[in-house]
């Protein structure tokens, strides 16, 4: 049944929704009932992760799993480059699912009505690319989180409206780097500041930041590497934005850090049902069953009733995956370094 609801998909987004469905059933569904029997998770995939592995030579893996609000499982596969095998704590740079840590933070500042969901984001930030363009004045961070900006997913040159906002949806970065700095802006700290004062440090997420600085362990560190496991010349985990720069994709974290993330999503995050809601309800259709709410993609009519919240990550060397089933509690984590 799932697997036909998304039959009709385009090729990226069909094996992105066929690795969730894989994920479920062998980690989720396949073993719910002894779960509920045993309180135990089997862990039968770990004998197929290494042949997974070798046949995409991807040269490391990290898995965390989510069973009833807690961490069931975390483990690192694999090598962070060539003879340096990697520890449970391994950094990697998770790539694009930074705009879930983005949203829970500016979600969390509008539950505390400290900024507005619907408010023209030009009363705090205007990029100079568009300060000519009567666009500007509808803007708004609801715009932003259901990436419905009209604006491209990266700038080539300057940064231009290719529709005008609210009217249609196209996935976009750059809109997450607008709202950063408009956050800035009206709370005079850096992005970095506010996520660790809201998000980092109540959560306990130790290993996390926009980018790399000097208190981050470089020897955990997940070099990138390319489709036939060469590590690239250029990997460095110094090369990640920081700042507002770094809100569409530079952040660094562990497997344990985005679980313990993970489960304040869960467990409602500390927001108002009414801005819950607002996160988990349909903003912008990407296919049947299939759409964007606040920061987050949404599966619906999954088996059960229940729903699921995603996001991927993809940058040039790494590919990651988070998926939340908020109903049952259960979450898969999944970050590689290929």
């Amino acid at each position: 049944f799932i697997l036909n609801t998304y039959k009709k998909m385009n090729d990226i987004s069909y094996y992105r929704i066929l690795v969730i469905i894989q994920l479920i059933i062998a980690l989720f569904i396949g073993t719910t009932l002894e779960a509920q029997i045993n309180n135990k998770v089997d862990f039968g995939f770990e004998d197929k992760i290494q042949g997974w592995m070798t046949e995409n030579n991807v040269p490391a893996v990290g898995v965390g799993l989510i069973e009833n609000g807690q961490i069931k499982y975390i483990k690192v596969f694999g090598e962070l480059q060539k003879g340096i095998k990697a520890p449970d704590n391994t950094i990697f740079c998770i790539a694009s699912i930074t705009k879930t840590i983005v949203a829970m933070l500016t979600l969390k500042l509008v539950d505390a009505r400290q900024w507005d969901l619907d408010e023209p984001l030009f009363h705090y930030w205007i990029d100079p690319d568009v300060a000519n363009d009567t666009l500007l004045k509808k803007l708004t961070t609801r715009h932003v989180l259901s990436h419905k900006t009209g604006f491209p997913n990266h700038r080539k040159g300057n940064l231009a409206f290719e529709f005008e906002p609210g009217t249609d949806y196209q996935y976009s970065g750059e809109g997450f780097v607008y709202l950063a700095k408009a956050l800035e802006q009206k709370f005079n700290k850096s992005l970095e500041q506010l996520s660790d004062s809201l998000l980092f440090k109540p959560l306990g997420m130790k290993d996390t930041r926009y980018g790399w600085d000097e208190n981050m362990d470089e020897s955990r560190f997940a070099h990138a590497h390319d489709s036939k496991g060469n590590i690239y010349s250029w990997s460095s985990p110094k090369i990640g934005e920081s700042g507002a720069a770094g809100a569409k994709g530079s952040l660094s974290t562990t497997i344990e850090d985005y679980c313990k993330f993970s489960i304040d999503v869960i467990n409602g995050a500390g927001l108002s049902a009414k801005i819950y809601n607002e996160m988990i309800s349909p903003h912008a259709k990407i296919k049947e069953h299939y759409t964007n709410g606040l920061g987050w993609e949404l599966i619906s009519d999954l088996p059960g009733g229940e729903y699921a919240l995603e996001h991927s990550g993809s940058n040039e060397g790494y590919k990651t995956m988070g998926i939340i089933l908020p109903k049952s509690k259960r979450a898969v984590i999944i970050f590689t370094n290929g």
